[in-house]
C-alpha cells in the first residue's frame, strides 16, 4: 500500500499508530522528533504520507510543516497533523501552513485509517 512516516515524540503513540497502519497493509517508519524525521525523509525518497505531531521538543510540528512546504522536495508531501491540543488556532494554523488533515489525540483507529485512506485516494487521482 503506502509508505508512511510517523513523527511523534511519544513512543506509545508511535507504536499504536504503527500497529494500526501496518494492520491495514501500510509500510511504516517512525521518528521521535522533527530532526530525525527530516533525516529519514531525506534518506527515504518514497514516503507517500507523513503523520506529524504538533507538540514536540526541539522543533514543533508546525515549524516542520512550514519547512516542508518551502522545500521543493516535500512541498507536495501529504501531511496529517496529529495533536492532543484542542486549540482551534492550531488547527487553523496547520491548515494555513498546508496540512492536508488534522486529527485530535486520541484519534480512534477508524478515524486514522479514514483520514489516511482519503488522502491516499486523492493522491492516486492526482499524482504529483
Amino acid at each position: 500500500m503506502a509508505n508512511i512516516l510517523v513523527i511523534d515524540d511519544n513512543s506509545s503513540v508511535r507504536r499504536v499508530i504503527g500497529y494500526t497502519l501496518r494492520k491495514h497493509g501500510h509500510n511504516v517508519t517512525t521518528a521521535e522528533d522533527a530532526f530525525e524525521g527530516l533525516s529519514l525523509l531525506s534518506g527515504t525518497p518514497d514516503i507517500d504520507l507523513l503523520i506529524l505531531d504538533v507538540a514536540m521538543p526541539k522543533m514543533d510540528g508546525l515549524t516542520l510543516l512550514r519547512k516542508l512546504r518551502h522545500d521543493d522536495r516535500y512541498h507536495r508531501l501529504p501531511v496529517i497533523m496529529l495533536t492532543a491540543s484542542c486549540d482551534d488556532q492550531d488547527h487553523l494554523t496547520a491548515r494555513a501552513e498546508g496540512a492536508d488533515d488534522y486529527l485530535n489525540k486520541p484519534a480512534s483507529s477508524h478515524e486514522l485509517i479514514e483520514a489516511v485512506s482519503k488522502i491516499l485516494a486523492i493522491q492516486e487521482r492526482h499524482p504529483t
